[in-house]
């Protein structure tokens, strides 16, 4: 991620009117936007929070939802319908309606973004933790371990977990998607990152206008938006059919 800092050959942030949306060429490989600033040094730069965000909403959600899926499916009862309850709740709410009415209400930008999105991913996470958890209760290794004395606790941790664990980094990936997707798409709107900051959805937003002077400012941002969504989504899905075969 800081690699894109690094890379960048110019300024993201620094423009001159007189350069402004140039197509490719005159040392701008990708052209300007319509301050003149670089389009490929903004995407590159942009990379980090692109990526970091997204990142920080699949690391926290899969923590969060691979706790309580051990929790709801391990232990059962009381504790699996109350936990179940308010993931099925949650998990019929309209995600992206509650996360522009929560970033637009509260402001913040980015961080109230990724953090709105991680309470949100998190029922995902717990039910699909709960159906594998599910389908590994009846068999002997943890019944042996059960007839053993062991500790629920440690049953949970050192046998169930890396049983489960292919599908929650599979999952994991597809969460990250989820959130590139759904940031991107807040940035697009105007409630995730700040104006002028070269947010790749941010960009695709305030490039839109200049599609027929240079329109590599607003494709560029899309299709590694795209990219990155499409690959990270076939490597997950590539896990997940690892997983579950």
């Amino acid at each position: 991620m800081a690699a894109g800092d690094l890379l960048a050959p110019m300024d993201p942030g620094h423009g001159e009117l007189a350069d402004s949306a140039r197509p490719p060429g005159g040392g701008h490989l990708l052209g300007t936007d319509e301050l003149g600033r670089d389009i490929l040094s903004r995407v590159l730069v942009g990379t980090r929070d692109a990526i970091a965000g997204p990142i920080a909403v699949a690391l926290a959600a899969t923590l969060a939802g691979t706790a309580l899926g051990l929790l709801a499916g391990f232990r059962g009862g009381w504790i699996d319908a109350i936990v179940m309850r308010c993931a099925d709740f949650a998990y019929s709410l309209p995600v992206g309606l509650i996360a522009i009415v929560v970033v637009g209400v509260l402001g913040g930008g980015y961080p109230v973004a990724v953090a709105t999105l991680m309470v949100l991913a998190i029922p995902v996470d717990t039910r699909v933790v709960r159906g594998v958890v599910l389908t590994q209760r009846g068999l002997p290794y943890l019944e042996a371990a059960q007839v053993l004395g062991l500790r629920r606790s440690r049953i949970a941790v050192l046998h169930l977990l890396p049983n489960v664990l292919p599908t929650v980094v599979a999952n994991c990936l597809l969460t990250f998607v989820y959130a590139l997707v759904s940031l991107s798409g807040l940035s697009f709107l105007g409630l995730g990152s700040p104006a002028g900051s070269p947010d790749w959805g941010r960009m695709l937003s305030e490039n839109r206008t200049l599609l027929d002077v240079n329109p590599w400012a607003s494709v560029t941002p899309a299709l590694l938006i795209v990219l990155v969504a499409v690959s990270v989504t076939i490597l997950g899905d590539r896990l997940l059919d690892r997983a579950t075969a």
